[in-house]
């Protein structure tokens, strides 16, 4: 079995107004960023996943997310499986 680290992002789903985001934006406006727009605040995970191959790691990170980590009503994920090196530690 190997570690693995597994990245999460989690965001609300486009058709849903993101009022976090919409606020953020507002406030770099009137700093003068005017280039800086459709921003969308969402949530980053972390763990670590023991499993013997990365596909494996991949599947049970995705069972995670659409079990518990995300909502999927309201919530897109996307996961990155990164593997570990060869001296134990993450790439």
């Amino acid at each position: 079995m190997k570690y693995y680290l597994a990245h999460i992002t989690i965001t609300l789903r486009k058709a849903i107004l993101d009022v976090q985001g919409k606020t953020v934006e507002n406030a770099l406006h009137s700093l003068h960023m005017p280039a800086l727009s459709n921003v969308r605040i969402g949530k980053h995970i972390e763990l670590d996943v023991h499993a013997p191959d990365k596909e494996t790691a991949q599947d049970l990170v995705e069972d995670a997310c659409r079990k518990l980590l995300a909502n999927l009503v309201m919530e897109d994920y996307s996961v990155d499986i990164l593997e570990p090196r060869k001296n134990g530690q993450m790439k």
